[in-house]
């Protein structure tokens, strides 16, 4: 479930408790979510046996390696466009050997400092993991190398920008969408990694079922608001006339 422009520490907390999905993550691309934030987002997402990650900019070291401090699993880099871009945001989502993130011991990762820091590096460097956006035409184009990166785990399709970008705004099932998320399939089978996607509707979730595609978001914030009060707004129709 995607956690955006709503996002409380008490909506994720309800998430759990009210829904059937595995983990919620947080959009720091389009909505301006503080670390604090964050920190609090992942600490519900945790007491309420969550797993969480982040959507971010990749416009620096910082935007990548905070969420995962603040108790994240992972981050999503949005519109990327290169392999090589690529390259440098996993370098800064790894410790050394893989990598040059920072050592701060002072957070949940290292339950604030009670894990030894070798089991830390060894442990953050396995387990936190790195998903890229398909979206835009350039990384469309590179996939394959992207998907080749070392560091990278999942790569995820963003059906909007991508349609945007392929000239069909909207138009999600396209042909010439549906031609990329066979690319990116194809792309991460190759690179034994998995990919995900955002669905906003049944038809293009089954469609990426059928492809082969493991992490699903179905769910989001505004959405289920809008459809929530679309249908009490039915249910009591003779009211609202």
């Amino acid at each position: 479930m995607s956690i955006s422009t709503l996002a409380t520490p008490k909506l994720v907390e309800a998430a759990g408790h009210l829904s059937h999905v595995h983990g919620v993550w947080f959009d720091q691309e389009h909505c301006a979510l503080t670390h604090p934030q964050i920190e609090l987002l992942a600490m519900a997402a945790r007491a309420s046996g969550l797993d969480c990650f982040a959507r971010v900019p990749p416009t620096d070291y910082g935007m990548i390696m905070r969420p995962m401090e603040a108790g994240c699993s992972g981050v999503m880099a949005a519109q990327v466009r290169t392999a090589e871009e690529v390259a440098k945001i996993a370098s800064w989502s790894k410790f050394a050997p893989r990598g040059g993130r920072g050592t701060f011991m002072a957070n949940p990762e290292t339950k604030y400092g009670i894990v030894p820091i070798a089991e830390y590096i060894e442990t953050a460097n396995r387990d936190r993991w790195l998903a890229i956006q398909i979206e835009t035409l350039s990384a469309v184009e590179q996939v394959d190398d992207i998907a080749a990166v070392e560091g990278v785990d999942l790569l995820f399709i963003g059906p909007a920008d991508l349609s945007v970008n392929l000239g069909v705004p909207g138009d999600m099932l396209n042909p010439k969408c549906v031609a990329v998320l066979e690319r990116v399939a194809q792309a991460s089978q190759k690179a034994g990694i998995a990919w995900g996607a955002l669905c906003p509707t049944l038809e293009h979730a089954r469609q990426c079922r059928d492809l082969g595609c493991q992490l699903f978001s179905l769910l989001g914030d505004t959405t289920c608001f809008r459809r929530g009060v679309t249908a009490l707004e039915e249910t009591f129709a003779e009211f609202f006339e």
